[in-house]
């Protein structure tokens, strides 16, 4: 398992915001912890290891160009992608995935997206394969990447504040929000069983 603290601590700020845009527009960059390393650095933020404001500035810019990237990706490629043999990094079943909850929620999922992993890193993909109009796009995009980054690290850093020694309890909070992160996909995998 990930030791967040310890990523945060050993990259910094340009680090965090570099997985961000991994996760945001790579392919690869679906198995990263975005959600609980925006949370546990905000958590850093409120005991003066890092900047808040920084960082979520730094974490904000990041999410909206690698949703852009990853849009542009989409746009280039096209339908090519549903025909890419599955790899380490690509999987059919996750483009499926994201298609059939972009298919659900329209173009609200870029917004949606972003607090649900693996589906966070394929939609912007998809939206550039759908030839969204980018002006669309990069509105909901913004929106999303705003509320996903800064709700994040102020979540972090406000109960960095409020809970004394929150540290104690930073592992549990950690896996609650990686627990709520997949709830939605736990979901829909149930949903798509029955």
């Amino acid at each position: 398992m990930f030791d967040i603290p310890k990523i945060i601590a050993a990259v910094g700020i340009i680090g965090v915001g570099g997985i961000v845009f991994a996760e945001s527009g790579l392919f690869f960059g679906f198995f990263l912890p975005g959600d609980s390393l925006l949370f546990t650095a905000g958590f850093l933020a409120s005991q003066g290891i890092i900047n808040i404001w920084v960082l979520a500035t730094v974490s904000f810019v990041c999410a909206v160009a690698g949703d852009s990237v990853g849009y542009w990706f989409g746009r280039k490629v096209g339908p090519k992608i549903f025909t890419k043999e599955d790899s380490l990094f690509f999987s059919k079943k996750n483009i499926e995935r994201t298609k059939e909850f972009y298919d659900k929620y329209g173009k609200k999922t870029i917004i949606l997206a972003r607090f649900v992993p693996v589906v966070r890193t394929f939609a912007p993909i998809l939206a550039g394969v759908g030839e969204m109009e980018y002006k669309t796009f990069i509105t909901y995009n913004v929106v999303g990447g705003f509320l996903w980054t800064f709700g994040l690290t102020f979540a972090g850093y406000f109960l960095g504040q409020v809970i004394p020694d929150v540290d104690k309890y930073l592992l549990p909070i950690i896996l609650i929000i990686i627990f709520l992160s997949v709830l939605p996909v736990l979901k829909h995998f149930y949903d798509s069983r029955k």
